[in-house]
């Protein structure tokens, strides 16, 4: 068995000069760093007093689920002989929050929007999503459901 090893430095720049004082005393601005790539600037979500210009933990799962399904599509569509000629995805996520303030995603559904080269790769590009989802790092890693709800469309070539 393979294993892979990552590394991210978060770093919190959230002291106003209080830190931690109350609830309302500091920011939720933070800057993820990962060596020679650009830094991704991060907030906690604006329902949580964030920074709504700046990208949250939430929409950094959705964007890892949706990303990693659509590089395992590629590579099986490559695979297969479906030619996608362009994909693109709006997913989706509900997060349930508890009374505690805890919470949890209950689901992501993917709605990958693809298009292939000929009429005759639309029943195999749409089966390969079920095959992207069984191979996907990050799906397997997580304890709710991923839906999919993908739409394959042929280039209209004018005939």
């Amino acid at each position: 068995m393979k294993k892979h090893q990552y590394k991210s430095q978060v770093v919190w720049e959230g002291n106003t000069g209080e830190g931690t004082k109350n609830y309302t005393s500091y920011g939720r601005d933070y800057t993820i760093s990962h060596a020679h790539k650009p830094p991704i600037l991060g907030s906690s979500d604006p329902q949580f007093r964030g920074n709504p210009e700046r990208i949250n933990p939430e929409e950094l799962l959705l964007s890892s689920v949706s990303s990693c399904h659509m590089l395992w599509y590629l590579h099986l569509c490559s695979a297969n002989g479906v030619i996608v000629l362009s994909y693109s995805d709006d997913a989706t996520g509900v997060m349930v929050e508890n009374a505690d303030g805890s919470g949890y995603f209950s689901e992501i559904t993917l709605h990958p929007k693809v298009l292939v080269k000929d009429l005759k790769m639309i029943a195999k590009a749409l089966e390969l999503h079920h095959e992207a989802n069984k191979l996907c790092f990050i799906a397997n890693s997580l304890n709710f459901k991923v839906l999919h709800v993908p739409t394959v469309e042929v280039l209209n070539d004018g005939m």
